[in-house]
């Protein structure tokens, strides 16, 4: 079964909002406090009243002759599928009171899905929830569910979820309960042993008669079985397996689950020598997280899956590695996945249309991108209250794209020495991004924030001095309305500083010994008024000017506050005008 649609009514961030969602792996990402955890937490609510519901009252209680009836109390002791430090966290602003003529029976919050069941049946359940002194009510307060209907299950997997030390065997009735209270990992090798028992009936059935699996149907099994895809992984990416202990309801109290480690040649595991098994739980935070992740993408007993940062642990190659393959069990088991994340590499390696946008938004709170450039913005925080950058291109709606960190402050030290003021109206964006992906920053900002303006500035670097124009335009990278691209004519901007007085007094020697040292180290004869030409002497143009300021041990910046009117290059001026230009 797939959820649809979900309806969120006063619930944290949520004031009154909708969402549409897809089928498969959806990645749910966003700024900071933007909702991606709590529109996952609101499933999650959602299954627990159900679940305390069915547990109450009866699957009865949850079809369209049960509305009506009266509220499941529930004390805050009991509330389970999120921490929450009192119950009123649950309301938007904390207000759980009602409005008058909108709430008259003082149900404030409200959660609803709709969903595809089997022969394209439409199910919906919502579920309404009150305080008072202390208590939740729950009630069922719409649904078109008739007596039997299959309702879908959800499986809640927030950051550091705990993994119990010992651990019982668990009916499944306690263990639907469990994962709906938000308390999968306490289930997990209920989970594995399940899993594993599944597979040796499988592969008994598949022996029966013979003295061995066949090979065919033991291939086939290995591509299908949630236990051999679960040690297959393991053996891949941990050089891992677990080993299930014995367990015999009769003489066991718990279940046992080790790890065991060695060396892997296909589907063979070789122990390093002298390793002993170890209990799952002192295995890493990565591993465990991983394999928790991996247990319920596989596990028959979900339909909707919601895991809350589970890259948390993982290093970046982990990260991605783990969304391909969720998406593909998405696909192989028929699951629903939705994955909260702030991992630039989880976005970056994700189809944009399987990225659900969540924005810290009045109207148009969620959206599933369409262009890959629309995932430039969640990466550089477009969403995020606290982006000052991104905060300073939506009031200003101009931008200015330069390379290194300490390029902004030579050219407000140039502009003040050529008697130019230095606009104080543009967004400054320091990126060592080519221009392609400096027009996809903006082309990005202008969507979100209108007819933002952009000039972009970069080194020419190793690139030709034919690339560029007499106007600094960049051959190899067109202007485009609303984005200039600049490039400087000479090899990088330090290569404007060449000056032998600025230099002098920036190092604290004598004039004459720059001079001598810029001829014979450098190749320099006498720099003069040809020096600040756009069109100079190709050595100029050329010059390795980073070098030459390390030779006279001098910071750039002391030297361009140093450098003389007449010394500020005809390059410079013109950059500086096509600012001034856009601050107009």
């Amino acid at each position: 079964m797939k959820i649809t649609n979900v309806t969120i009514k006063r619930f944290k961030q949520f004031k009154d909002d909708e969402l549409e969602l897809r089928d498969g792996l959806t990645i749910v990402a966003g700024g900071n406090n933007a909702g991606k955890s709590s529109l996952l937490q609101a499933l999650a609510v959602w299954e627990f009243c159900k679940v305390a519901t069915l547990a109450e009252k009866g699957a009865v209680a949850l079809t369209a002759g049960g509305l009506g009836a009266q509220g499941l109390g529930i004390g805050d002791d009991e509330f389970s599928p999120i921490n929450v430090p009192t119950l009123n966290h649950l309301w938007t602003n904390l207000r759980s009171s009602k409005v008058p003529d909108i709430d008259p029976d003082g149900y404030t919050l409200s959660i609803g899905c709709r969903w595809e069941g089997e022969g394209d049946k439409e199910g919906h359940l919502q579920f309404s929830l009150s305080l008072a002194n202390d208590r939740l009510f729950v009630k069922v307060s719409d649904s078109n569910l008739a007596d039997g209907d299959p309702v879908p299950t959800i499986a809640y997997l927030p950051p550091f979820a705990g993994i119990s030390a010992r651990e019982e065997r668990a009916t499944g009735a306690m263990r639907r309960r469990r994962v709906g209270e938000g308390l999968a990992g306490a289930v997990l090798r209920n989970l594995l042993l399940d899993m594993r028992l599944a597979n040796t009936r499988k592969r008994d059935e598949l022996a029966k008669g013979k003295t061995r699996v066949p090979e065919k149907d033991l291939a086939d099994l290995r591509e299908s079985d949630p236990w051999e895809l679960l040690q297959s992984t393991l053996r891949e990416i941990f050089s891992a397996e677990i080993v299930m202990g014995e367990f015999n309801e009769e003489y066991h109290s718990y279940i046992q689950a080790n790890v065991v480690k060695g060396t892997v040649d296909g589907y063979k595991l070789t122990r390093h020598q002298g390793y002993k098994p170890r209990d799952l739980m002192v295995e890493g935070s990565g591993f465990l997280q991983w394999l928790s992740v991996y247990t319920l993408a596989t596990s028959p007993a979900t339909d909707v899956l919601l895991f809350d940062e589970p890259d948390a642990h993982l290093h970046a190659a982990l990260q991605a590695q783990m969304v391909e393959r969720l998406s593909q069990l998405a696909a192989q088991f028929g699951k629903q996945v939705l994955l909260a994340t702030h991992s630039t590499e989880i976005i970056r390696a994700t189809p944009a249309a399987e990225i659900l946008e969540v924005r810290n938004r009045s109207s148009n709170r969620f959206r599933y991108l369409g262009q890959d450039e629309q995932k430039v913005g969640l990466m550089v925080g477009i969403g995020s209250d606290y982006a000052p950058r991104i905060d300073r291109v939506r009031k200003t709606k101009r931008m200015l794209f330069y390379e290194g960190k300490s390029d902004k402050p030579i050219l407000v030290a140039l502009a003040k020495v050529a008697g130019i003021d230095w606009p104080q109206n543009i967004a400054d964006w320091q990126t060592s991004d080519h221009v392609k992906e400096r027009k996809i920053v903006w082309r990005n900002l202008r969507s979100e924030f209108g007819e933002v303006e952009a000039l972009s500035i970069r080194d020419r670097d190793d690139e030709t001095a034919g690339s560029v124009e007499s106007d600094l335009t960049d051959k190899n990278n067109g202007h485009e309305e609303g984005f200039i691209a600049l490039k400087w004519r000479r090899r990088y901007i330090e290569a404007y500083l060449i000056w032998p007085d600025a230099i002098a007094a920036a190092a604290k020697i004598d004039v004459d010994q720059v001079k001598a040292d810029l001829d014979k180290e450098f190749g320099f004869g006498t720099i003069g008024v040809a020096w600040t030409k756009s069109d100079a002497a190709d050595a100029f143009m050329d010059c390795r000017a980073k070098e030459v300021l390390a030779h006279f041990k001098v910071k750039p910046l002391d030297v361009a506050k140093r450098l003389p009117a007449e010394a500020v290059c005809e390059d410079i001026k013109t950059f500086l005008g096509a600012l001034t230009d856009l601050a107009s």
